[in-house]
């Protein structure tokens, strides 16, 4: 890879690089000496080695490219470079164990596996550090963000299609371990964060109805729950029996 590397140099490094190439060659080996490190393909079992996919590390270049969108949007770059870098990561997500089919991956697709052969179905299972970039980047593309102590709902990697397009029910587990059913409707979805069930609605303006038990609900313009409420959800206290989230996903 760096022989080709120098070979591709702009044509005004081309000579220097065929008299010193050699010589970079040997100061690369000397340094990194990455003959010896050939992986573990010679004492993995015959499904771990080369040609092998590598679930772990799939989801964490899918966070690492979720990382960058949300570094390149707060940088303020173009919408063509930020389009481009969605692409690039729901390109990556599709690549994922959870969209394919159970006859395609060889297992449960929502179970985590280590590796997937080549010619043969998924195989290890038991990766939970697939499990935790996957989680991560679930809350980067719903746009739940942290700061300051405050609570945040900036869903700027978040696609439209994933709004209901009909009515629907979503059941969840409250903080005193309870069943519970809330009504969506077309254009809504639903999640829970700390056990606190929140309700996304496709609006033109940004506003939160925190819905109290008991008390009256507050409504708060903007995406930005206080530092308060922000703790009353971490702590699990069962004072805030939903959020009502209007917003408008960017993608």
């Amino acid at each position: 890879m760096l022989k080709d590397a120098l070979e591709a140099l702009p044509q005004e490094y081309t000579e220097m690089a065929k008299k010193e190439v050699q010589t970079i060659l040997d100061i690369f080996e000397e340094l990194f000496d990455h003959q010896s490190f050939t992986g573990r393909s010679g004492t993995f079992y015959g499904y771990e080695g080369l040609g092998s996919i590598y679930w772990h590390m799939v989801s964490k270049l899918l966070l690492a490219v979720g990382d960058t969108y949300y570094r390149a949007y707060e940088a303020g770059v173009s919408d063509s470079v930020l389009g481009r870098l969605a692409e690039h990561y729901y390109e990556v997500r599709a690549g994922i164990g959870l969209n394919k089919g159970p006859d395609l991956f060889g297992a449960f697709p929502t179970d985590p596996y280590s590796h997937t052969p080549g010619g043969r179905g998924a195989q290890q299972p038991g990766m939970t550090g697939q499990v935790k970039e996957d989680i991560i980047a679930r809350w980067e593309e719903l746009g739940v963000v942290v700061r300051d102590g405050k609570l945040q709902f900036k869903p700027i990697l978040l696609r439209k299609e994933e709004f209901l397009q009909g009515p629907s029910v979503f059941q969840y587990i409250d903080v005193n371990g309870t069943k519970q059913f809330i009504p969506l409707q077309v254009n809504s979805l639903a999640f829970t964060y700390c056990m606190v069930p929140i309700i996304y609605r496709r609006s033109e303006q940004s506003r939160i109805v925190i819905n109290l038990e008991p008390g009256p609900p507050i409504e708060i313009e903007g995406d930005t729950i206080d530092e308060q409420h922000t703790a009353s959800i971490f702590r699990r206290e069962g004072k805030i029996s939903s959020l009502e989230v209007w917003l408008q996903p960017r993608l």
